[in-house]
């Protein structure tokens, strides 16, 4: 998410908005804001188990811990992108997810 953060005016120059989604509770997800100095909504208190059907990704059972997920979602509603990891490695960065876009952008036909 910091890596996000760091970026979000490029993001906000390319008319994109970032959002981020949290099974923790509200005392653990401002604390996580806080400690990364989020300015874009956090949403948290998401239901595990609810969370994992409709989005997927991989999950640790002992540990009920979802592993992050990044989707680039297009105007009208549809996943354009979606990275799933399985550990620390792998993740979606804002650098992708903007170079995709700018990509996309300057290709339209």
């Amino acid at each position: 998410m910091a890596d996000f953060q760091a970026n979000l005016d490029e993001f906000q120059a390319e008319n994109m908005g970032v959002l981020a989604g949290s099974v923790d509770a509200l005392p653990e997800a401002q604390k996580t804001v806080k400690e990364l100095g989020l300015t874009f909504p956090v949403a948290h208190g998401l239901d595990l188990e609810s969370t994992l059907r409709a989005l997927g990704g991989y999950y640790r059972a002992d540990k009920r811990y979802l592993q992050p997920s990044g989707f680039v979602i297009r105007p009208a509603g549809a996943v354009e992108v979606a990275c799933y990891s399985s550990g620390p490695v792998g993740r979606l960065k804002a650098a992708n997810a903007l170079g995709m876009v700018k990509y996309y952008k300057q290709n339209r036909d």
